[in-house]
């Protein structure tokens, strides 16, 4: 088992990588789980392949498992689910020093997060993630939300869990596509700030993504050791480099607006496309050589991801995506930073995008 520490001032915890953890869940837990009944969320195809399991383990040292069972995908960060979790925990009186466990991906664990975190004025809770995109990326920094209408992620809060459990066997249950869009932003911390890491997913992407356990460890362990670094440097996203990890963010969110925050486009595939679209905007701008922007776009097709928005197949123009834009959270005095390279490995935030030249970039690239 791996150990990545994210050494937060107060509240540290750890991120635990290796096969098999929840099956060992109270195990790892000591000292967490202080009542009987313990409050689980979760959605219907996680519970399926995994509730029996994390049920056993905790009825094997006395506890009882308790779920709240959401159904599967993005229409779950809503509004309406979380008042109703948050009604759930209540009536199961869960209080300030319980643990929350959520089991799933990274809509599941941030609507828990945020009901964690205004449950009581903040109750504890334990992120356990079933997706790649989830163990590499949402499960640690702390970052919870829900959807609303008027875009992705607008309502949440920062609320750091108690400990990460990062069980690489529910990879081989995942389906191909989740494992392919959680790939997405394991390739995200080369291209923000590690070539090397890159040329790494160039040279293993493949493989790790066909199943190797080795390969799979290494990705999972460099990824959450890269976030836990810039989490801890900026853990609130007020000095600037936390907001490197919304590479490939800002067009992505946008896409997931335009096609309704539906199974239409995963969160993984919108961060892939994203990319590709921030690599080629840098590159239109003369930041990045096109060369290199190619060479990111081709690697994620070749990962199985969208890298062309033309082949979304969406009936808007650039100026409709860039209205979504608009409403994202990092607008500042109504400007809104974008995440651009200089080069692979090489990300920065740029203050002075005009939305109207991103608007005839994204009508380039619909009509690609």
């Amino acid at each position: 088992m791996a150990v990545v520490p994210v050494a937060l001032a107060g509240r540290p915890y750890e991120v635990r990588i290796g096969a098999g953890l929840l099956a060992e869940l109270v195990p790892n837990c000591t000292g967490r789980l202080r009542k009987r009944r313990v409050p689980l969320v979760t959605d219907a195809n996680v519970h399926a392949a995994w509730g029996a399991v994390v049920a056993n383990a905790l009825a094997q040292s006395g506890h009882e498992a308790v779920w709240r069972i959401l159904p599967p995908g993005e229409a779950s960060k809503s509004w309406d689910a979380l008042a109703a979790t948050v009604d759930w925990l209540l009536a199961e009186e869960v209080e300030r020093g319980d643990h929350i466990l959520a089991l799933g991906g990274g809509v599941i664990g941030d609507l828990t997060g945020f009901a964690a975190a205004i449950v009581k004025r903040g109750c504890q809770f334990i992120q356990l993630p079933t997706t790649l995109l989830a163990q590499v990326d949402s499960s640690i920094g702390g970052k919870t939300a829900i959807n609303t209408a008027a875009g992705k992620n607008l309502v949440g809060a920062f609320h750091q869990p108690a400990l990460v459990l990062a069980d690489l066997a529910v990879l081989d249950t995942l389906p191909a596509r989740e494992l392919r869009a959680g790939y997405a932003e394991v390739v995200k911390y080369g291209l923000l700030g590690d070539a090397d890491f890159f040329a790494w997913c160039d040279n293993n992407g493949a493989a790790m993504l066909a199943g190797d356990a080795a390969l799979r460890e290494y990705a999972v362990a460099h990824s959450v050791a890269a976030k836990a670094r810039i989490v801890e440097t900026d853990e609130f996203e007020t000095k600037g480099a936390r907001a490197l990890l919304n590479l490939g963010h800002t067009f992505g969110h946008a896409l997931e607006a335009e096609t309704g925050f539906s199974d239409r486009l995963l969160h993984g595939e919108a961060v892939a496309l994203g990319m590709v679209l921030a690599a080629r905007y840098s590159a239109r701008r003369g930041l990045m050589p096109k060369a290199s922007a190619e060479h990111v776009a081709q690697h994620i097709a070749e990962a199985g991801l969208p890298s062309d928005l033309s082949g979304l197949g969406l009936d808007c123009d650039g100026h409709a995506l860039t209205g979504h834009m608009l409403h994202d959270k990092k607008m500042d005095a109504g400007t809104l930073p974008f995440v651009l390279m200089k080069s692979i490995g090489a990300a920065f935030l740029a203050r002075d995008v005009d939305l109207g030249d991103v608007a005839k970039f994204l009508d380039e690239e619909l009509a690609r």
